[in-house]
């Protein structure tokens, strides 16, 4: 299994990792906000990331480390 973190202070929510997740487990958390005031990117099932890191490749920011 694969640990994915996200800096949710940096993350803009521009959705780029959302889009690439081939096993759609990727999505921007509705509930809060971060301090920026944009709604932070997380996993919703962190046993079934593969570790592929499409998501920490394709952000613009690199808030995203995949460690397998």
């Amino acid at each position: 299994m694969a640990n994915v973190t996200f800096q949710d202070h940096l993350c803009k929510g521009c959705g780029l990792c959302v889009s690439v997740c081939p096993k759609k487990i990727v999505a921007l958390c509705a509930e809060r906000l971060n301090a920026k005031g944009y709604h932070p990117a997380q996993v919703t099932d962190r046993s079934a990331c593969i570790g592929c890191a499409f998501c920490a490749t394709i952000c613009p920011d690199c808030v995203i480390t995949v460690e397998k």
